[in-house]
């Protein structure tokens, strides 16, 4: 099964991003999402930024994740 964890964009240079899922900040490869901004919402897995997703997904995505701890 892979796993994908959503994070906020915080800063990106030299196509990574800095992102924040959850309280945890780190860095990860962005060359994967094209047109990626600041703020946006990324699905991370395996150390990279693999789609773009909305704020809605992300809430969403949150809310299984506590469920499950």
């Amino acid at each position: 099964m892979c796993v994908g964890l959503p994070a906020k964009v915080k800063k990106i240079k030299n196509g990574k991003a800095l992102v924040d899922a959850t309280g945890a900040v780190r860095e990860v490869s962005a060359e994967l999402v094209e047109d990626l901004e600041v703020g946006d919402y990324v699905m991370v897995h395996a150390g990279a930024a693999i789609a773009k997703i909305n704020g809605t997904d992300e809430a969403e995505s949150e809310s299984i994740l506590e469920e499950y701890q």
